[in-house]
C-alpha cells in the first residue's frame, strides 16, 4: 500500500511515523508513506496556497488550484482521495478496515478557516472526520487515520489474531485485561481468569465486553 499525504506542515509527521508499528511496516516494505508539502504546487515564489474568502470573512481559505495540481501529480488509476475535514463522516474501525484494502490513498489535510468548496465537489472521493471538535488542521487526523489503517495491513502485526479481539473489531469494546501479579495491594485478578477453564473465561470476557460497550458506547449495540 502507498499513502500520500498533502499538508502545509510536513514536519509535524516526523515523530509519529518514525516509531513503533508504522515504522516497522515501512521497513518491511508493507506500506510506503510519502509526505508532500502542498506549497510545492503554489503558483508564486512565496509558496502561497491560500487566499481571502469571496464574500468576506475572517481567515484564509486553501486554494483549489494548488490542491488540484498536487493531486494530478500524485494520483493513479487506483487512487482513493480523502479530505480530512470536520464535515466528513466520523472515522471508525469499519472505515479503517475498508480503507486498508486499497492500494493507494491520498490524504488531504485541511487547514486555516477552511478549504475551497470546489475541492469537495470535484476532487475527492470521501471526507473523513475524527470527531466533533475543532483542531488546527487535518495533520493530526491524517496521522490517526494512517495509524489505524496500517496496523490492519496483512503481516504488519506480529500476531494478526490480536486484531480480532481489539476494541470495536466486533462492535464491542475490549474485555478487561490483567497480568501478574495476581494479587497486588489486595487488588485481585478475577478468579475465573486463573481457573484454566477456557469456556468460562470466554463467556466472562464476552459478558464484560458487552457491559463496557453498553456503558460507554450503547450506540454500537
Amino acid at each position: 500500500m502507498q499513502i500520500d499525504i498533502l499538508t502545509l506542515f510536513p514536519k509535524m509527521f516526523k515523530g509519529p511515523f518514525d516509531e513503533s508499528i508504522v515504522k516497522r511496516a515501512q521497513e518491511k516494505g508493507l506500506v510506503k508513506i510519502k509526505i508532500h508539502n502542498l506549497r510545492n504546487w503554489a503558483t508564486n515564489k512565496h509558496g502561497t496556497v491560500d487566499d481571502r474568502p469571496y464574500g468576506g470573512g475572517a481567515g484564509m481559505i486553501m486554494r483549489v488550484d494548488a490542491i488540484e495540481r498536487a493531486i494530478l501529480k500524485i494520483k493513479n488509476q487506483k487512487s482513493k482521495i480523502i479530505l480530512l475535514t470536520p464535515q466528513g463522516k466520523v472515522f471508525n474501525q469499519k472505515t479503517a478496515k475498508k480503507l486498508s484494502k486499497h492500494d493507494h490513498l491520498i490524504l488531504i489535510c485541511g487547514h486555516y478557516e477552511g478549504i475551497d468548496e470546489r475541492v469537495r465537489e470535484n476532487l475527492v472521493d470521501e471526507e473523513i472526520s475524527i470527531g466533533d471538535y475543532i483542531l488546527t488542521g487535518g495533520e493530526l487526523p491524517a496521522m490517526i487515520v494512517t495509524d489505524a489503517i496500517v496496523r490492519l495491513i496483512p503481516n504488519v502485526l506480529k500476531k494478526p489474531e490480536a486484531i480480532k479481539e481489539e476494541s470495536f473489531s466486533k462492535n464491542l469494546l475490549e474485555f478487561p485485561q490483567y497480568t501478574r501479579p495476581a494479587d497486588f495491594k489486595n487488588w485481585k485478578v478475577p478468579k475465573v481468569l486463573l481457573s484454566g477453564d477456557h469456556k468460562k473465561i470466554e463467556k466472562w470476557r464476552k459478558k464484560k465486553a458487552l457491559e463496557k460497550t453498553k456503558k460507554r458506547r450503547p450506540d454500537l449495540l
